[in-house]
C-alpha cells in the first residue's frame, strides 16, 4: 500500500470555496489561505444550530506503541456518514512539530481517510502554533522587562511561574537559567521551557467563544506571585490587548478536507497528557453550526481525553454529545494483554481475551458519564476473524453495539458499517444528559480523588508538600472551583506507564498543582510527567526529506 504522504499527493482537492459554499458557509466569509485552506470567522456560528447538531466524540482505549488510530476513525466515520446521506463534518485538533518530527509522524488520519493538504497541516499550516508560541514569549518578554525596570525601585516577585514555550522537543529546554551576562541582560534567575501545547494560552484559545473573551482570559493569566501573596497577572502589566492582536487571526477555525472533500476543522491542539486534549470549542460548534452529525476527537485514552472532554471542554461550553465511539486495535489489546510488541501481527487469542479487560474499564467510565456508546475496532491487515469476533462477542456481553472500521484502506466505504450503527444508536438509544465527575463546588482534592479514584482505579493519593502549598494558596485566592485537568502518563490508567491492561490497587503521586487563571482551570502534576518532552533515539525526523519539492517520511 502507498504512504500516507503518497495517498494525498495523489488527491486532487477541492477548491477549499466550494467545499465551503456545499457546506452552507458563504464564499465571502472565507480568509482564504491558497486555494485548500480557510479561516472561518467565529461570528458566524450559530448556538440555535449548535443545539440541533448530533455531536459525537472520538475516544480509544489506552494507547500503546502499538498505535490506535482514533483520528483515522474519526476523519473516516466523518466521510462514512456523508456516504450513507447525513450531512457530517468532521472537528480535529491541528498536530504539533515535536511529535511529528519526535516519535509520532503525521497526525492528519492515516490511508484513504486523512485530512489535506497533509504537509500544510503537519507542517506550520495556518501558523496558529506560531502565533500561540509568539503570544506566550511576549508575555516573558514583558514580564522580564518589567521586573528589570523596576528592581532599582525595590519592586520584585517573591515567584514566577509564568515560562516560555517552544513547538518542538526538547529536553535541554526543561530548566535553565536566563538572564546570565552583565546586568543589561536581565535578571538572572532560574527558569524553563514547556511545548507550545502545553501553554495556557493554547488552552484559553480552545475554550474561548471570541476575541473578546480571549482577551479577557489573557488578562487573568497569574504570571507569578508578590512578596505578600498576591498573584500579579497580565493585566497588571496593561499588555492584555497587546497580546490579544498576537492571537487576532489564530482565533478562527481552519477549514480543510479529507480525501472525499468532506469539511473538516482542524483547529487547536493541546496534548491530553499534559493539557486537556482537546480541538478549539468554536471549531466544533462552528461545525455543528453547519452539519447534523459532527465527530470530534480527544487526545490518547478515554480515562485523559474523554475525560478532559467531558469535565472541562463540555462543562465550559454546555456541549451535549450524542455518542461517544470508543476505538480499539486488535495489536493494542495484545500489547494490554502481555503481548510482545515484535509479535503482535500473529494470532494471539489469549492476550486479546486479557487485553479486553482494558476496554472493558474503558467502557465502564464512559457510561457512568452517561454515555451511549460504539466499539469501534480499527481493522489491520493481519486481523484474523476469529480475534475480531472474540471483541464482537465481549461488546455482546456488555450491552455495546461493535462495527469494524476499514477506512484507512477504503475511505468512507470502509466507515459505512460503523456509521450506521452510530446513526442507529443516536436515533434510538442517544446519550443521557451528560453527568460530570465532579461537582464545581468540590474541594480541589474531592475532585483529583473522583478521577483518580473512579476513573484510573487509584488506592490512595500522595501529595508532595508543593502541591500541598499550591492547593492552600489555590483555596485562598478563591480559585477551587475551576475544573481539573490531571497532567499523567497516557500509556496506563496509573502512572506508571509500564502498567499496561488495568492497573490495581496504585498510589498516584501529585507533584504539583498549576493555576491556570486565564483558561480557568487547574494542572495537577501526576508522577513523572513532563511538559516538555524530549526526543527518541531515532526521531521521525531522521526518516524526513525534501527532494525536487517532494517530501517524504511525514507519515
Amino acid at each position: 500500500m502507498k504512504t500516507d504522504i503518497e495517498i494525498s499527493s495523489a488527491y486532487e482537492m477541492l477548491d477549499i470555496r466550494d467545499v465551503a459554499s456545499e457546506a452552507g458557509i458563504a464564499r465571502e466569509d472565507l480568509s482564504l489561505i491558497g486555494n485548500h485552506i480557510a479561516k472561518v470567522p467565529v461570528s458566524r456560528i450559530d448556538e440555535t444550530k449548535v443545539k440541533d447538531s448530533n455531536l459525537i466524540l472520538v475516544t480509544a482505549i489506552t494507547p500503546t506503541r502499538a498505535g490506535v488510530g482514533k483520528t483515522t476513525v474519526s476523519i473516516g466515520l466523518s466521510m462514512g456518514l456523508n456516504r450513507i446521506g447525513k450531512k457530517s463534518m468532521v472537528a480535529l485538533r491541528e498536530p504539533s512539530l515535536g511529535p511529528c518530527f519526535g516519535m509520532k509522524g503525521g497526525a492528519a488520519g492515516g490511508g484513504y481517510a486523512q485530512v489535506v493538504p497533509m504537509e500544510d497541516i503537519n507542517l506550520h499550516f495556518t501558523g496558529d502554533f506560531h502565533a500561540i508560541t509568539s503570544a506566550n514569549n511576549m508575555i516573558s518578554a514583558l514580564l522580564e522587562n518589567h521586573l528589570y525596570q523596576v528592581q532599582n525601585h525595590g519592586i520584585c516577585l517573591q515567584e514566577i511561574v509564568w515560562k516560555r514555550v517552544l513547538d518542538v522537543n526538547d529536553r535541554t529546554l526543561r530548566a535553565i537559567v536566563s538572564g546570565v551576562g552583565g546586568k543589561t541582560n536581565g535578571i538572572t534567575r532560574a527558569t524553563g521551557f514547556d511545548i507550545t501545547p502545553a501553554s495556557e494560552i493554547m488552552a484559553i484559545l480552545c475554550l474561548s467563544k471570541d476575541l473578546e473573551d480571549l482577551k479577557e482570559r489573557i488578562g487573568k493569566i497569574i504570571l507569578g506571585f508578590k512578596h505578600d501573596g498576591t498573584p500579579f497577572s497580565v493585566n497588571d502589566m496593561e499588555v492584555a490587548g497587546a497580546i490579544a492582536i498576537l492571537l487576532k487571526d489564530a482565533i478562527h477555525p481552519n477549514l480543510v478536507q479529507t480525501l472525499e472533500g468532506t469539511p473538516a476543522f482542524v483547529h487547536g491542539g493541546p496534548f491530553a497528557n499534559i493539557a486537556h486534549g482537546c480541538n478549539s470549542l468554536v471549531a466544533t460548534k462552528m461545525a455543528m453550526t453547519h452539519a447534523d452529525y459532527v465527530v470530534t476527537e480527544a487526545g490518547f485514552g478515554a480515562d485523559l481525553g474523554a475525560e478532559k472532554f467531558f469535565n472541562i471542554k463540555c462543562r465550559k461550553g454546555g456541549l451535549q454529545p450524542k455518542l461517544t465511539v470508543l476505538v480499539a486495535t486488535l495489536q493494542g489489546l495484545k500489547m494490554h494483554g502481555g503481548g510482545d510488541l515484535s509479535k503482535l501481527h500473529k494470532k494471539d487469542m489469549g492476550a486479546v481475551e486479557k487485553g479486553l479487560d482494558n476496554l472493558e474499564k474503558h467502557v465502564r467510565n464512559l457510561k457512568n458519564f452517561g454515555q451511549s456508546l460504539v466499539v469501534a475496532l480499527n481493522r489491520y491487515s493481519t486481523d484474523t476473524e476469529k480475534e475480531i469476533a472474540l471483541v464482537r462477542e465481549r461488546c455482546r456481553d456488555l450491552g455495546v453495539p461493535f462495527a469494524v472500521n476499514n477506512a484507512y484502506t477504503e475511505g468512507g466505504a470502509g466507515a459505512e458499517e460503523l456509521a450506521r450503527v452510530v446513526v442507529d444508536t443516536i436515533e434510538n438509544k442517544p446519550s443521557e444528559t451528560l453527568q460530570f465527575t465532579y461537582e464545581e463546588q468540590d474541594s480541589i482534592a474531592d475532585k483529583i480523588w473522583k478521577i483518580a479514584h473512579g476513573i484510573y482505579g487509584a488506592k490512595n493519593i500522595f501529595y508532595y508538600e508543593t502541591a500541598q502549598e499550591s492547593m492552600r494558596r489555590i483555596e485562598a485566592l478563591g480559585l477551587a472551583h475551576y475544573p481539573v485537568c490531571i497532567a499523567k502518563t497516557q500509556y496506563s490508567f496509573s502512572t506508571d506507564p509500564k502498567a499496561y491492561g488495568v492497573a490495581h490497587d496504585f498510589e498516584m503521586n501529585i507533584h504539583d498543582v498549576i493555576i491556570n487563571n486565564g483558561a480557568e482551570m487547574l494542572v495537577a502534576i501526576a508522577g513523572d510527567i513532563l511538559r516538555m518532552p524530549g526526543l527518541p533515539k531515532k526521531p521521525q525526523a531522521k526518516f524526513m526529506d525534501i527532494k525536487d519539492g517532494v517530501i517524504t517520511g511525514l507519515s
